[in-house]
């Protein structure tokens, strides 16, 4: 899936950070905003990236949520069920998290999911354990019991223009580390932040609005 979008008002120049595959990109790791980003719609942000490469880069917030919505009305929004049908969604749909994936389509849902589910010619492999997929087909077979053992649906997402990302990472805009399941998936959306900084070994209470090399 080819990034589409940017964010308004910022470099879109070329940069070359060192970055920690041989390939010099991102995909499956999760971005972590720094204090001095100064752009609201990613403070304390977890991002995980689904593709990242020279002609950009596409991710999805994994750590806000959406609003005051959640996934039984809003499968009543798109008439995948009726009103008062969600006391017969399988348990993980009606606990399934519905979160703001970033500014860009945001009228769009966003199914970032294990691997154990799979739509020939819709669903994009990221990793060994993780896929995205963007059409309504996956909201219908989670709603049946038939979906992925994990999922969290975000509306929208975040991109970069070619370069962009790269320049923010030397700008002191993110951290990266590895994804893990728990860090994606969890229920505990409020503290994947910091769990993210802890698993890099920094501990949140000593991030500084100074700048300091990512």
């Amino acid at each position: 899936m080819a990034p589409t979008g940017k964010r308004t008002g910022e470099s879109t120049r070329s940069a070359s950070p060192a970055l920690p595959n041989s390939a010099g990109y991102l995909d499956g790791r999760l971005l972590i905003a720094m204090p001095v980003m100064g752009d609201s719609r990613f403070e304390r942000s977890v991002i995980y990236l689904c593709a990242h490469s020279a002609e950009g880069a596409m991710g999805i917030i994994v750590n806000h949520p959406a609003g005051s919505i959640d996934f039984p009305e809003l499968l009543q929004q798109l008439g995948i069920i009726k009103k008062g049908e969600h006391i017969k969604l399988p348990e993980n749909a009606e606990s399934m998290k519905v979160l703001r994936g970033g500014p860009v389509d945001t009228g769009r849902g966003f199914v970032l999911h294990s691997s154990d589910f799979y739509i020939e010619n819709a669903t994009l492999r990221i990793d060994d354990g993780v896929c995205l997929t963007a059409t309504v087909d996956i909201l219908r077979a989670i709603a049946n019991g038939s979906g992925p053992k994990h999922a969290i649906l975000a509306l929208g997402y975040a991109g970069w223009a070619p370069g962009q990302l790269e320049t923010e990472i030397q700008s002191n805009g993110w951290l990266h580390c590895d994804a893990d399941a728990d860090l994606i998936f969890g229920d505990d959306v409020d503290d994947k932040y910091g769990r993210a900084l802890r698993k890099i070994g920094i501990d949140p209470g000593m991030l500084s609005n100074e700048a300091g090399h990512a």
